[in-house]
């Protein structure tokens, strides 16, 4: 008689983390300087203001909103740090830069937010494949949250992984 097959990784004592459950979710709005420059290229301060005050703020509420100017223009720190005070009272979070550098600071800030001491003495697989675009930036991000607390830490699926950390 033939042996029963035993599913060995179900048994064993893995942990598998998927950075995909850590992806974020929440609705990005990009606000671009640039339709409020004069000839796309100066900001006047008179009119800049002005037109942040007669602004309909509301698309931005609940939001994450990334603030940008696509135009190749100098603009002075002030004039951001006038739409983050119109934009904080409103929107979920406010980040500077285009909406990948939105999805990369709410990833990381995802990331910090998992508790790692439930992770404690547990040998920990980070899935490496998904349907998501997972950056390189996240896999060390969590790399660093875990590797105080971890028995050990791999990459990959369960049936093939490449040790990255182990506990002596």
């Amino acid at each position: 008689m033939s042996d029963p097959i035993i599913n060995k990784v179900a048994e064993s004592s893995l942990t598998t983390l998927n950075l995909e459950d850590y992806y974020p979710t929440d609705e990005i709005a990009l606000f671009d300087l640039k339709p409020f420059l004069f000839m796309e290229l100066i900001l006047k301060e008179k009119d800049f203001r002005q037109a942040l005050q007669q602004l309909d703020w509301a698309p931005y509420t609940g939001k994450t909103v990334a603030v940008t100017c696509s135009a190749d223009a100098i603009i002075p720190v002030w004039a951001y740090m006038l739409v983050a005070s119109y934009l904080e009272p409103i929107a979920k979070e406010v980040v500077m830069g285009d909406e990948a550098t939105a999805i990369r600071q709410l990833f990381i800030k995802n990331i910090n937010n998992i508790d790692a001491s439930s992770f404690e003495d547990k040998r920990v697989v980070i899935k490496g494949c998904g349907d998501q675009p997972i950056g390189d930036y996240a896999y060390m991000e969590i790399t660093k949250k875990l590797r105080p607390v971890v028995k050990s830490i791999m990459y990959g699926e369960p049936c093939s992984t490449v040790p990255v950390y182990k506990k002596k």
